[in-house]
């Protein structure tokens, strides 16, 4: 039985991917900082094991990863999805506190989770890890200067990655959504009408005109995207960042 790990795995993108690979009858363990959301996730799927923990401590992300790696009785995958979206502002406006908010959970504690875990991955002859990053991290993104720069860093940090765990059957790959159907998107749509003086209804429907297909992203395809890549089907892939963004030409 495969054994999953997934980072913020209580709700938005992480809750699906955690539905998708429990569907797939995989072991899974979540960690996410809302204690609520971990209850009603264990609620809805049966034998899911829950940690909470921030990411952005790392303390506390070396306790999770021994004890979740403990319960499920080794590791196959690891899915860093934990991630903050930080403020919407031009840079010369940002509060140094939040830039290093961003950086620290975004990206320092996607390094303090993958370095825990690499040595149970080559302990298991093999495996996968899937860091999230986002159209953000393919194209400049006005205003959003700390949240588009780690999620550039994780592409850099998933090939690099690639080319180090490689020799050991371990593949490591990126996914970068578009705009999500969800929550954080409102969010982010409400963000860019407050900077721009526009209504919400006309920053969604100017992000719209930046990708062929009119629609946000279904999280249940990225969901989808994430079990195919830590499947053996995907086992000649490595170091790639997949695009799930209705082909976006623009963040």
């Amino acid at each position: 039985m495969t054994k999953v790990l997934i980072t913020a795995g209580a709700s938005g993108i992480g809750l699906a991917i955690a539905r998708a690979f429990h569907a797939a009858q995989a072991r899974v363990c979540i960690c996410d900082i809302d204690v609520a959301g971990l209850e009603r996730a264990a609620g809805e799927m049966p034998g899911l094991l829950t940690r909470h923990c921030d990411v952005g401590d790392r303390e506390a992300v070396t306790t999770m990863v021994a004890d979740a790696v403990g319960s499920l009785g080794g590791l196959d995958v690891l899915v860093n999805n934990a991630g903050i979206g930080g403020p919407t502002q031009p840079l010369h406006e940002l509060d140094p506190a939040a830039w290093d908010a961003v950086l620290r959970v975004n990206l320092t504690g996607t390094f303090d989770v993958t370095r825990h875990v690499i040595p149970h991955l080559i302990r298991a002859g093999g495996g996968a890890v899937i860091n999230m990053s986002s159209a953000a991290g393919r194209f400049g993104y006005a205003n959003r200067s700390p949240y588009a720069a780690t999620k550039w860093a994780l592409i850099g940090l998933t090939k690099t990655l690639s080319i180090e765990l490689g020799e050991y059957g371990i593949r490591v790959n990126a996914i970068a959504p578009g705009a999500v159907d969800g929550e954080r998107a409102e969010r982010v749509f409400q963000g860019r009408a407050q900077v721009t003086g526009r209504s919400i209804d006309e920053v969604r429907r100017i992000a719209m005109t930046n990708q062929s297909l009119k629609q946000l992203v279904d999280p249940k395809d990225i969901a989808a995207l994430a079990v195919f890549l830590a499947s053996d089907a995907a086992k000649s892939i490595s170091g790639q960042v997949i695009p799930i963004d209705g082909d976006m030409q623009r963040a």
